[in-house]
């Protein structure tokens, strides 16, 4: 069987030919396009999926230099780092941190399930935190790049390959049930908008949590000393987070990225108070959609879709618990918390978006029910702008501490 190898260039390349296959097919096919499913997940699941039958037929198999793909995850997420401004905590006001909150507790919920499941089955409970809020709340991105780290520094096979199933599931699974979440609670409770409209600033936030760069935000287009500027402040913090993610390796075993993205969190919060750097977020999204977009769409390509055979049923029963259990929590406790009126109902089915893979499913889920129902203003400033700023940044801590749980 001839064996086709990839340098590192000619692996980036392919990567970034694959992300636009994607969206080209994305736009011909509704199904995916009404889901929200990435463009680097479907051209790099295509490839794996072309990859897979060569190989199995004794025709031709791929190796790739993947060099890079371990510094584009770090770089995205030291722009979620730099997202991180607690000052929009004052201007969401309470009910920002109160969802906060319940999104981070569904993610402690969401492990704790999928654990003790695998563990009831026999499996590696690493299994469970795949299919927990690895891949639940964090979606494709936060799959990836943890199903790598399970690879690579812990030895758990198929782990990359089970991530994207299982974020991929839950991507569908979230669309599929939102809608319905929220209208049990309208009409059970006989709710009704209070009035007014969504405001401006939801198209901003959306725009910023969007994982796709053919959605812009309004504004001037980035000169090419911001983008510098932007670029300089990542990779220095990059390089800091390295110095800090090794000297807590110490004590605790951490993904590469956690070093990096508290480095980035202190110089944004560090720049709202002097504002000697003038951070614009807009590129730096910009930033981390491109790196996110890559590194996605070459995690995906080089996936081994062979090793997902063993482990498939355990993995559907834990995300079908997934499910029912988003179902009841968005329920019985984000619907209480967040108030108990129309605009809590609609952030419950927005969560059952957000808590089964991403934020963008979240705001459709919303849409749909406000263009039934009426306009829900407080929902779409407060989910957008969780889902933007702050619970990648404390899901990556809290599968961080079940790591070093179980392993």
């Amino acid at each position: 069987m001839t064996t086709v190898k990839l340098d590192m260039i000619q692996t980036l390349a392919l990567a970034a030919v694959l992300l636009f296959v994607g969206y080209g097919i994305r736009r011909r096919v509704g199904f995916l396009d009404r889901f929200n499913i990435p463009a680097p997940v479907i051209g790099g699941f295509l490839f794996a999926a072309v990859a897979l039958g060569l190989r199995q037929a004794g025709i031709l198999a791929f190796e790739f230099d993947t060099t890079l793909q371990s510094p584009l995850m770090i770089a995205f997420f030291t722009t979620i780092g730099l997202g991180a401004s607690f000052g929009l905590l004052k201007v969401g006001g309470p009910q920002v941190v109160v969802f906060w909150g319940l999104a981070s507790l569904l993610a402690v919920v969401q492990n704790g399930l999928g654990i003790a499941l695998a563990e009831a089955m026999g499996v590696h409970p690493f299994l469970g935190l795949i299919s927990g809020s690895i891949t639940m709340t964090g979606g494709h991105g936060t799959g990836a790049a943890f199903g790598k780290l399970m690879e690579d520094q812990y030895q758990f096979p198929g782990a990359l390959t089970l991530a994207m199933a299982a974020a991929t599931f839950g991507l569908v699974s979230g669309g599929l049930i939102g809608g319905p979440v929220a209208t049990l609670l309208v009409n059970r409770h006989g709710l009704k908008p209070g009035g007014g409209s969504a405001p401006t600033a939801t198209v901003d936030a959306n725009a910023a949590l969007d994982t796709e760069i053919d959605t812009e935000a309004v504004g001037e287009a980035p000169t090419a000393y911001g983008l510098l500027k932007s670029l300089a402040v990542i990779l220095v913090a990059m390089a800091l987070g390295g110095v800090l993610s090794k000297w807590l390796g110490q004590f605790v075993t951490l993904p590469g990225y956690i070093g990096a993205m508290i480095c980035a969190a202190v110089v944004r919060n560090l720049d709202d108070g002097t504002r000697i750097l003038k951070l614009d977020q807009r590129i730096i999204d910009d930033l981390g959609t491109i790196a996110l977009s890559l590194f996605l769409a070459m995690a995906l390509m080089s996936l081994k879709l062979w090793e997902l055979l063993d482990l498939a049923l355990p993995m559907l029963v834990i995300l079908a618990a997934q499910v029912a259990t988003i179902a009841a929590f968005t329920v019985f406790v984000t619907f209480r918390f967040m108030g108990r009126d129309y605009d809590a109902a609609v952030m419950a089915g927005g969560h059952c978006g957000f808590g089964l893979g991403a934020t963008p499913n979240a705001v459709a889920n919303m849409r749909s029910i406000v263009e039934r129902f009426g306009p829900a203003p407080r929902a779409f400033l407060v989910l957008p702008m969780v889902g933007a700023f702050f619970i990648d940044f404390s899901n990556a801590l809290i599968i961080t501490a079940y790591i070093n749980l179980v392993q």
